[in-house]
């Protein structure tokens, strides 16, 4: 049933391609978040598909570069046309996304199928550990870089946190590969078989496509502002995520119900820990390039909620194990703040 909707999805391509030469920006915004949806899809599989070729080294840089490439794509378009109020927002709420939301569905279907279930909480208490560093990095320009005459000051530190969490990342990620996994081949049979040459012909072919939904996409946020009066914070923290993340989060509420947690919150946390310590660091850098830096400074509310996310979810991992309760909590924290977040 899944797998014919998604196909079904892929007719959102021609259709936001089409109104975008009629200048019908809303419908394409909408198109183009459709049709993004089983791309990253594909690309998710394609990638999975390389790395069970590649083996275990390789293949975990293969899912560490594409892991979170759709929404990397759709933020460098939101970079390049200065929308930062977007790309801050998307980077918080891909955080809050996978932490309570995916997390939550995760652990909530699968309780309800396979009763408590068990996971490494020694690994996972260390990704959390990682994203409370992210946090104290972007904590940090709120507390002691508010007077306007810091700007300048905000800009070098901000590059230069960049590159800090760009280099832990990278090291946490050798340290990773290091150690072995008994989940590197996590696709279905199909997707597994498919050849070297199919794979990267698939990769290639997804992540042009994404490329070019992601500029529609972002090309229409201006006019979603103005006819549907969603804010371009609203848009950035709640709707792009969930849009540039929608197959990983299916994938990781799939291997749930299959009572493989450990991988559900690879999936989840780790996707987290990705976008705070690789995507944002990456984001920044090329804001630089593009001559028109971007600082670290997000706001009171993305702070808030992020350090929250976070906390919660460590209190999640502590003990190892994880029911659906649990699980119903961290879903019910998103969606009160995305409320808040759409009133705001």
């Amino acid at each position: 049933m899944v797998a014919k909707l998604m196909r079904v999805l892929f007719l959102a391509i021609p259709v936001s391609i089409y109104f975008r030469y009629t200048g019908n920006e809303l419908v394409t915004f909408f198109a183009a978040c459709l049709s993004i949806i089983p791309l990253a899809g594909l690309m998710g599989e394609a990638t999975e598909s390389l790395a069970c070729h590649t083996g275990e080294r390789l293949g975990g840089l293969l899912n560490a570069t594409f892991g979170n490439a759709t929404e990397l794509l759709i933020t460098i378009f939101a970079l390049r046309a200065g929308l930062f109020e977007v790309v801050k927002a998307s980077i918080a709420g891909s955080i809050l996304g996978n932490i309570l939301l995916v997390l939550g569905l995760a652990i909530m279907v699968g309780g309800f199928k396979n009763g408590e279930q068990k996971f490494d909480r020694v690994h996972f208490s260390n990704q959390t550990s990682l994203m409370f560093l992210s946090i104290i990095a972007l904590v940090i320009p709120a507390v002691f870089f508010r007077a306007e005459q810091q700007h300048h000051t905000l800009e070098e530190f901000s590059l230069i946190v960049a590159i800090i969490l760009l280099a832990l990342y990278l090291a946490g990620l050798r340290f990773a590969m290091g150690r072995p996994t008994k989940d590197i081949c996590a696709v279905e049979a199909e997707a597994a078989h498919w050849s070297v040459p199919k794979g990267i012909a698939l990769l290639a072919v997804s992540t042009m496509l994404i490329a070019l939904e992601s500029e529609l996409l972002v090309g229409g946020i201006e006019s979603v502002t103005e006819h549907l009066g969603w804010s371009q914070f609203f848009i950035g923290i709640i709707i792009i995520p969930i849009i540039g993340n929608a197959a990983e989060h299916f994938t990781a509420i799939t291997v749930a119900l299959k009572n493989r947690m450990n991988l559900s919150f690879e999936i989840a946390v780790g996707s987290s820990t990705q976008i705070a310590m690789l995507v944002t660091p990456i984001l920044v850098l090329l804001s630089f390039a593009f001559g028109t830096p971007m600082t670290i400074m997000f706001n009171y509310y993305e702070l808030v909620v992020l350090a929250l996310a976070v906390l919660i979810s460590q209190f999640i991992s502590i003990d190892g194990e994880s029911n659906w309760f649990e699980g119903a909590l961290l879903v019910a924290a998103y969606f009160i703040i995305a409320i808040a977040f759409f009133l705001l």
